[in-house]
């Protein structure tokens, strides 16, 4: 009895060990198929910016990977598509933040990409003109569309790559100062420029009226919009802030305002 046992156990291994080899030949078999098929299409997703804007678009990612591998996606094999390699290439672009590539069971090469989303517009004083997107990443500007962004121009230093590492730099001055106007709803609604002038202080130019608000140097710079929004709730509730050319925070505990 023992023995039979023994003998069907080892059949039940030996059929199992079997049939899991023929799966095994099965799936490589299949899996050779299709890398020896040519690929049928490259779709290509560009994830678009918030109101859908474009910095890239389809074409311009088939121009890239057709000019880096030398040959389109569509003339290849599947089997010798490199997806890290097509990623690499896509990412070295200013205008891509991140790309993933995928190849589908039916021979179809997916590209999604996510753009480098602009915070500034900058206008340099050599006359270079670029955005800087949320990680202060150097983007030039688009072809396709303009994105809605903070401006800044005036006296600005050219843009270098590793301005935001440095205990002190002017750009980086002006990038923090972006971003807390951007993570304030009120300032993010009001404020339209930002100006350097020759003194490196900063200037700030609202979308409504025509006034000058003078921030200074980026010190203080919770007190100053302390100040700046209770002007704007309590003072220019009464008076308007049409009246105004010059809103004044650079003085210590004061709004000092200058008529027109």
């Amino acid at each position: 009895m023992a023995g039979n046992y023994q003998t069907e156990s080892m059949l039940r291994r030996i059929a199992w060990i079997g049939g899991a080899m023929v799966i095994l030949m099965i799936i490589t078999a299949a899996i050779s198929r299709k890398k020896a098929m040519p690929v049928a299409a490259t779709v290509v997703k560009v994830k678009p910016l918030e109101g859908g804007t474009l910095l890239i678009d389809s074409a311009d990612v088939i121009k890239i990977i057709n000019r880096s591998l030398g040959d389109a996606l569509d003339d290849q094999l599947a089997g010798d598509v490199d997806a890290d390699r097509v990623e690499r290439f896509l990412e070295e672009d200013p205008f891509v933040k991140n790309a993933e590539v995928a190849l589908t069971a039916n021979s179809r090469v997916i590209i999604e990409v996510e753009q480098r989303e602009p915070i500034l517009r900058v206008r340099d004083k050599q006359g270079s003109q670029y955005y800087l997107d949320k990680t202060g990443t150097r983007v030039p500007l688009s072809k396709h569309f303009a994105a809605r962004t903070l401006v800044a121009t005036g006296n600005i230093q050219p843009h270098t790559p590793e301005f935001l590492k440095k205990k002190k730099n002017e750009m980086k001055d002006l990038f923090e100062l972006t971003q807390f106007i951007l993570d304030d709803d009120l300032w993010r609604a009001l404020i339209e420029q930002i100006y350097v002038n020759n003194h490196k202080e900063f200037v700030l130019v609202p979308k409504v009226g025509d006034q000058a608000i003078l921030l200074g140097k980026l010190e203080n710079i919770e007190d100053k919009f302390r100040r700046l929004r209770v002007f704007y709730e309590k003072a220019a509730s009464y008076e308007g802030w049409q009246k105004y050319k010059t809103i004044d925070l650079r003085y210590r505990r004061q709004v000092v305002c200058g008529r027109k």
